[in-house]
């Protein structure tokens, strides 16, 4: 099995690329790296933004480490996005992942991913209104990947989601929406999965439960999130806290599914108010965790 290791850990702490590569390739010891925009805003006047991924793509090729994937972080998720009840808004959001992509290619990857936004209350409970935005944004995904396409990239992933107001919240849900668009983009538009979500237990009409997740939905998964939770909460947390999941279950759910080539990512997201040496022993216990099952498999 493949695991990696997605740098939100690092925002707000990490912040000079040649500290934050060699901390991932001699204390982490992973191969496997996946770019947050919590470090790099796609927004940022674009010669001096690409002057910055060049120095963090310079610095993980130093220590022999490449930038495989880049995701949308905490910042990107909290606007209403692609789902937007104003079509200025979604206007302005599909221009921010065509920066996104740029970005992506600046750094040298060329698969790019997030959560494709958020409803407000007053469109998820009209269903009518709910339908103009699903095909919005499928719309605004086929364009993108067009765009993404004539810079290069080779992949999309869209990030499943535990809200209702987000589309993708159960299994049956998210491949639909998949199958729906998947002969109309220019590249592949995939899914990332995340055990937080997959084992939130209060969604309606699905159940806490990844290998659910992956039966219905495998074809289509490009990528999946780790992070130790409790079921409760999209918890986010290192795996020195006590929770549900465990590397015997990760191991077990992702062989039945035949999806040991997919790379898992750690995304562990502390609150600002964490001691920084405390989420970098969390992080570092947590890899050396996740090494004993991934390393022997």
């Amino acid at each position: 099995m493949e695991f990696g290791l997605n740098l939100s850990f690092a925002t707000k702490r990490w912040l000079k690329p040649e500290n934050l590569a060699r901390m991932c390739a001699e204390d982490f010891k992973v191969k496997h790296i996946q770019f947050t925009l919590d470090l790099i805003n796609p927004w940022w006047p674009v010669e001096q933004r690409n002057k910055i991924a060049e120095n963090y793509k310079e610095a993980f090729e130093k220590y022999g480490l490449k930038i495989e994937s880049v995701f949308g972080g905490v910042a990107s998720y909290a606007y209403a996005q692609l789902l937007s009840p104003s079509e200025i808004q979604r206007d302005i959001s599909l221009e921010f992942f065509k920066r996104s992509i740029d970005l992506t290619v600046a750094l040298g990857s060329d698969v790019f991913g997030t959560p494709i936004g958020g409803m407000s209350y007053e469109d998820v409970t009209d269903e009518k209104r709910s339908h103009e935005l699903y095909k919005a944004v499928q719309t605004a995904l086929i364009e993108l990947s067009a765009y993404g396409k004539s810079k290069g990239l080779k992949q999309i992933m869209i990030e499943a989601t535990p809200l209702k107001s987000e589309l993708l919240y159960t299994p049956q849900a998210a491949k639909k929406f998949i199958e729906e668009i998947d002969t109309l983009t220019e590249i592949p538009v995939r899914l990332l999965i995340d055990w937080g979500h997959a084992l939130f237990n209060q969604i309606e009409g699905t159940k806490p439960d990844m290998q659910y997740w992956l039966q219905e939905c495998s074809p289509y998964v490009a990528g999946i999130h780790i992070q130790q939770t409790d079921g409760l909460w999209d918890r986010h947390w290192d795996f020195t806290r006590e929770g549900i999941l465990n590397t015997g279950l990760i191991k077990s759910t992702i062989e039945s599914a035949c999806l040991e080539d997919i790379v898992q990512y750690l995304e562990v997201v502390s609150i600002f108010e964490d001691a920084d040496d405390s989420v970098y022993d969390g992080v570092l216990k947590s890899m050396r965790y996740l090494h004993k099952v991934f390393d022997n498999t």
